[in-house]
């Protein structure tokens, strides 16, 4: 059985959106192989906990069509699936490595971390722990019987290979005199990452660890920790971290990061699937747009490429849009309504518009943009009008006298009387555009005149006259 997981921290306020893109290819994976997708809480970090984050990580995924096989509010068959209601499990685990000599106490004070670590910088070496606590156990013992806050540490040996082999990387080799003996279970009774993800890993049968290659660092950790346990070793693949065109790491400072912001903007989930598939990946066949389906049935991890992706808000914006125009009238509205709920849009207008703005439209939130001006009458205006009094007047009154009031007809008699008053069309039509919303760009013309009706035309020219 195919198991694969993602691991999310509820320490911001929703799902990241590199979160997102493992997830989608854990997701996929799982599918493929008729497996299971598990979500599991990874809430250790009791400092940085934000409210709410759990469920709207869970809402957020289910936004985009990822639902997990087992997760903290659908249950499973190896719950509980949040970190923190697990804790007597990563104590007796931790218990069992002191036992065989894989872990250790430690009771040093943090002064005396941040000196050890100083000092090894100073002889250019790694910095990491010294073994201090672990050849005084004895000691170390009686001190924590006497009150001493202590963590367990894993005790790495010494210059030693550790090889594993990356589904996407190949095969990666990294001495243990690179690695720090790493804390597995804090002093507040919390485990760390490291000891949790292998040991949860290991009792929810997970089969393929596929994450971020930032983890490719701490794999070898995790590879010890297996092989003190006895347990066989999952398969490892690290996807690349998603980059900015310049190449620097997303990150909110600069980003819009957050799962659910791309949702608010108006990007359909389905297209933003599509673009996080070709992120290091590419199709057989090179097509850029395809849905979920055409992508499960010719993913392979082997395809995915090592090397960083860039993350394009504007190559994003062209597909969302490629997939705006795929979506029938009826549902373009729909979402459009959905997004603008609190507008309460004129459902009438609405479905007029829709084939006039579906082809301009990158974002469903470009909508209130390009259309706005069909539901609320200029406040401002882009482009001063005061010298064109005496032509806007003239508009009015051509106005006036059109009995049939439909598009082709508006056009026909404006364009008469700009011929008549010698005004170039481009500057008669932009003065007429300016006075009727505000803006220099529009829906069509002529087709929106004919929705706004022909009072209400009348009375925006004379208003902007």
């Amino acid at each position: 059985m195919i198991r694969t997981r993602i691991p999310p921290s509820p320490t911001g306020e929703d799902l990241h959106i590199g979160n997102l893109y493992s997830a989608y290819i854990n997701w996929t994976f799982a599918r493929k192989h008729n497996g299971k997708f598990i979500v599991r809480i990874e809430d250790t970090d009791r400092t940085r906990l934000v409210e709410g984050a759990e469920n709207q990580i869970l809402s957020t995924l289910r936004a985009y069509n990822i639902a997990p096989d087992e997760t903290i509010d659908i249950g499973g068959p190896y719950a509980p699936y949040r970190q923190s209601d697990r804790l007597d499990i990563y104590k007796k685990h931790a218990e069992d490595l002191i036992v065989s000599g894989h872990a250790y106490f430690c009771i040093c004070t943090k002064e005396r971390l941040d000196s050890v670590r100083s000092e090894m910088q100073a002889k250019k070496l790694v910095p990491r722990y010294d073994k201090y606590c672990l050849a005084r156990q004895d000691q170390v013992k009686r001190e924590i019987d006497s009150g001493a806050n202590y963590v367990i540490r894993l005790n790495i040996p010494a210059d030693t290979e550790v090889v594993f082999t990356d589904m996407i990387r190949g095969e990666i080799a990294i001495n243990t005199n690179n690695l720090d003996d790493q804390v597995l279970m804090k002093s507040d009774g919390f485990p760390t990452y490291h000891l949790a993800v292998v040991v949860d890993d290991h009792l929810m049968k997970i089969s393929h660890v596929i994450r971020a290659e930032e983890w490719i660092s701490s794999t070898p950790k995790h590879v010890l920790l297996y092989q003190a346990f006895g347990w066989d070793l999952p398969f490892f693949a690290h996807l690349p971290i998603l980059r900015n065109p310049d190449k620097s790491k997303l990150s909110k400072r600069k980003n819009p990061v957050w799962a659910s912001w791309y949702l608010e903007q108006g990007f359909l989930p389905e297209a933003v699937l599509n673009y996080l598939a070709l992120m290091g990946w590419s199709h057989p066949d090179g097509k850029e747009i395809f849905d979920a389906e055409e992508f499960t049935s010719v993913f392979t991890l082997e395809r995915i490429q090592p090397v960083g992706p860039v993350f394009d808000i504007t190559k994003l914006e062209w597909m969302n849009g490629q997939y705006i125009m795929k979506l029938k009238n009826d549902n373009l509205r729909d979402k459009i309504q959905e997004l603008y709920k609190e507008n309460k849009l004129d459902l009438n207008i609405l479905n007029l518009s829709i084939p006039l703005v579906r082809e301009r439209m990158k974002k469903l939130s470009d909508y209130w943009n390009i259309a706005g001006m069909l539901f609320e009458p200029p406040t401002t205006y882009e482009k001063e009008l005061g010298d064109q009094k005496e032509l806007l007047e003239k508009v009015t009154q051509t106005l006036e006298a059109i009995s049939e009031w439909k598009a082709d007809v508006i056009g026909e008699k404006l364009q008469d009387l700009a011929t008549a008053e010698k005004v170039p069309f481009s500057t008669f039509f932009m003065t007429l555009r300016i006075a009727l919303s505000g803006k220099k760009i529009t829906p069509p013309l002529n087709e929106s005149m004919e929705i706004l009706g022909k009072e209400e035309c009348i009375a925006r020219i004379k208003n902007a006259a």
